[in-house]
């Protein structure tokens, strides 16, 4: 996968980004809101072995802004024509730049348009308010509130906000 739009470049994460993928999922402050705040510890072998794994189903991608990585996204496919997404842009100077609501936009028209989903859902940290006024924004609507659902690597206790987007809401909103 490879989509451009401008200086925005949305691609499939390949072995040679596992340097950078390592640093990030290693940064507790890249995954503290996904529950990790000392990061996963992982190896730049198993990042490796993790991109793998990607498939047509199943796909991590690198989320470019002048040609130099800033953050991360990913797909997968839960069920027939629904696909659960995941972003986030690691790179502290580029966050609060709107760049997230773009390339969001970028991979929902990929999967709404090019891919034929039907629904695409997202889950959130309750506390990350940033983000679900971003997906509000983009015309994601909230499926509920997921109070205590899990625990963080320091055993506090989270809540998490679902997310989903039809296929109809997108083409009535963006076609």
């Amino acid at each position: 996968m490879d989509l451009i739009n401008g200086n925005l470049r949305i691609r499939s994460a390949a072995a040679s980004d596992a340097q950078v993928l390592c640093t990030w999922w290693n940064d507790g402050r890249v995954m503290a809101h996904a529950g990790f705040p000392h990061g996963l510890g992982i190896s730049e072998r198993k990042v490796i072995e993790i991109l793998a794994q990607d498939n047509d189903m199943n796909r991590r991608l690198i989320l470019e802004f002048e040609k130099e990585p800033i953050g991360e996204m990913s797909y997968r496919t839960t069920e027939e024509k629904v696909a659960e997404i995941g972003i986030k842009i690691c790179e502290t100077n580029q966050q609060n730049q709107g760049l997230g609501s773009q390339y969001l936009q970028m991979l929902l028209e990929y999967l709404f348009l090019t891919l034929a989903y039907e629904k695409v859902i997202l889950d959130t940290n309750l506390n990350n308010a940033r983000a679900q006024h971003v997906y509000e924004k983009l015309g994601f609507h909230k499926v509920r509130i997921n109070v205590d659902s899990w625990q963080d690597q320091d055993g506090k206790w989270q809540s998490s906000v679902d997310y989903e987007f039809s296929r109809e809401s997108y083409l009535r909103r963006y076609c």
